[in-house]
């Protein structure tokens, strides 16, 4: 089982759904990226996708974190596409297959590659129409784990999570499953979770009640400047950080959700960004990106963040 451990760097992918509308051309309803999955034009654009950030690791001697498709495919946003459960359990199924096709292409002795069946929020993630308990949330995530449990996964990024009760959630059924997990949290400019709880209490209040399970915690769908003054004021809890993906525009996630056209931010001064965030997060594993960012977002990153 291949799982970042701090031993070497890994990337990750950017904004896989972004990618597709703007630059592949792509519908995805209910920005589901696992419907690629359905035909060949789909399975095409996905391996496109994929290679580019596969490449970058080759070339830099990293890891990779291939988090399959499926931020979208659980039961309530497979229900709203007419997908039935069962459906659904076959679409991570079939996501994690072709991750693990995919990684005997590319893995290397040093470029390994953890298969992450990816995880997302029950409800919208900026938004939520209604804060789960923790255990509504075990419930609602343990059957689309349960597939990629028997799929083989190495272990489950859950991303843009806004509160944490459903982090908690998550982490319980990833336990029952037996599976590794990574939990990441959005944040707003003020870096607050949508549901304004303070990311350095989410992140303290997560471990309290889950005796610190999760192997680390992660920070996406967000720009740096919304969360790098709370990470250099540093403290015990930053060290929990072991992933950042960040979005590239400096926009709020109000401003991202009204806007008509892609903001790309500046490559060069997100990598920069990055760099001077290094050094406050003792506990760092993987660097990728979300929303508006791509392959040359991610080069510029590994240039200015990865040895050698």
């Amino acid at each position: 089982m291949t799982v970042p451990d701090g031993e070497r760097l890994y990337i990750g992918d950017g904004g896989l759904e972004t990618t597709m509308i703007f630059d592949e051309g792509i519908e995805l309803p209910e920005f589901a990226s696992f419907v690629l999955l359905d035909d060949e034009r789909g399975r095409a654009a996905l391996r496109r996708y994929y290679d580019g950030f596969l490449e970058l690791a080759r070339a830099h001697g990293a890891g990779f974190t291939f988090d399959t498709p499926t931020w979208r495919a659980s039961e309530r946003w497979g229900a709203r596409l007419g997908r039935s459960a069962a459906a659904i359990a076959d679409v991570n199924r079939a996501a994690v297959e072709f991750a693990r096709v995919e990684r005997e292409r590319w893995q290397s002795p040093t470029t390994p590659i953890a298969v992450c069946g990816t995880v997302g929020p029950e409800s919208d993630a900026y938004r939520p129409e209604r804060l789960l308990t923790a255990a509504e949330a075990e419930a609602y995530h343990a059957p689309q784990l349960a597939a990629f449990a028997a799929a083989g996964v190495d272990m489950i990024g859950a991303y843009t999570l806004s509160y944490v009760e459903e982090a908690i959630g998550i982490v319980a059924a990833a336990g029952a499953a037996g599976l590794p997990v990574s939990i990441s949290f959005t944040v707003e400019t003020d870096c607050r979770l949508p549901s304004g709880e303070p990311l350095r209490e989410a992140v303290e209040r997560l471990d309290a009640e889950t005796d610190s399970a999760a192997a680390y915690l992660m920070i996406n769908c967000a720009h740096p400047s919304h969360f790098a003054g709370e990470l250099e004021r540093g403290g015990d809890w930053v060290r929990r950080i072991g992933g950042i993906r960040a979005n590239a525009s400096r926009k709020s996630h109000a401003e991202l959700d009204r806007a008509t056209e892609l903001d790309r931010g500046d490559p060069a001064e997100l990598s920069a960004e990055y760099a001077s965030l290094d050094p406050h997060l003792p506990g760092l594993r993987v660097l990728g990106g979300c929303c508006g960012t791509d392959r040359h977002h991610l080069a510029d990153i590994c240039e200015r963040c990865l040895p050698g």
